[in-house]
């Protein structure tokens, strides 16, 4: 059940793609928008009858502005039920900021499962030139480089945002957010599908397609595949950890998740979605 902590990790980023506008020459262009949002999870298939029903729910806040940074509060609560009586109860919480330039980040990422001491990941990462310095508080002090083409979550979506703007379908990036240990760092393709105009209907509507701030708004549908950067250095694995499908808005905001465990799938539909006021730049 590991991999649901990492894939919600990436929902963090994603799904709540609202994170934003930025310093960078490559970023997209705002506005973006935002918000808070509840998504409720169930089980849409088990390809090795690992899992016989699957539930819970994501609830994601996103706050600030380019001028001081981007906040986001995010909790995934989840049950999985692998019969005979095995239910696992998982409890990720995780609260993060980033700087519109994409050069520092910091997280505080606790993970609980069942009734076990919760695993708790605390640091921080400055861009320094052509590297990464990384501090870790928890689970113990350590230091560390990352390659400077590493990116974190905000600018990850920044930079899918302006490859769909640009027309492009293939995006290959490797992201480091803070997950697992505080040590990994996990390469990534988004294939992204063809505009979907404003004017046509959703087959699944949700409050972000009803929303006034929505209406206007075309969206791409997205495909982001995440693997273990250490694995396919020493083995050329190039089988997915995970991966995850979405439609993303022009300005941010996701719908529609499906996230691929491999031995399982699991849809999060939104059912909640409330726009938040923002402070502009003075």
């Amino acid at each position: 059940m590991v991999h649901l902590f990492r894939t919600s990790l990436g929902v963090m980023a994603l799904a709540a793609a609202a994170f934003g506008a930025g310093g960078r020459a490559d970023a997209a262009s705002g506005p973006f928008l935002a918000h808070q949002a509840l998504y409720d999870l169930s089980l849409v298939k088990s390809r090795s009858n690992s899992i016989n029903s699957a539930r819970g729910r994501i609830l994601y806040n996103f706050g600030g502005s380019s001028c001081e940074g981007y906040t986001s509060e995010f909790r995934q609560v989840s049950e999985l039920d692998s019969g005979e009586g095995k239910v696992t109860l998982s409890d990720l919480r995780s609260n993060s900021w980033e700087d519109a330039a994409g050069k520092s980040y910091r997280f505080k990422i606790e993970t609980r499962m069942n009734e076990a001491d919760a695993g708790r990941v605390d640091g921080s990462a400055e861009r320094d030139g052509d590297h990464i310095n990384v501090k870790l508080k928890l689970p113990a002090p350590k230091s560390f480089t990352l390659d400077g083409k590493v990116v974190f979550p905000t600018e990850q979506i920044q930079r899918i945002i302006a490859a769909a703007k640009d027309g492009k379908s293939l995006l290959e990036l490797s992201v480091y957010d803070g997950s697992d240990d505080g040590q990994k760092v996990y390469n990534t393709l988004t294939v992204i599908g063809q505009p979907i105009a404003a004017d046509r209907a959703a087959s699944s509507p949700d409050p972000s397609t009803s929303d006034e701030h929505m209406k206007s708004l075309k969206r791409w549908p997205v495909t982001v595949s995440y693997f273990d950067r250490d694995a396919q250095q020493k083995e050329g694995e190039q089988t997915p950890v995970y991966a995850m499908a979405f439609e993303l808005y022009e300005n941010g905001v996701s719908r529609q998740l499906v996230l691929d465990y491999n031995d399982f799938v699991i849809s999060g539909a939104m059912g909640k979605f409330d726009v938040k006021d923002s402070k502009p730049c003075n």
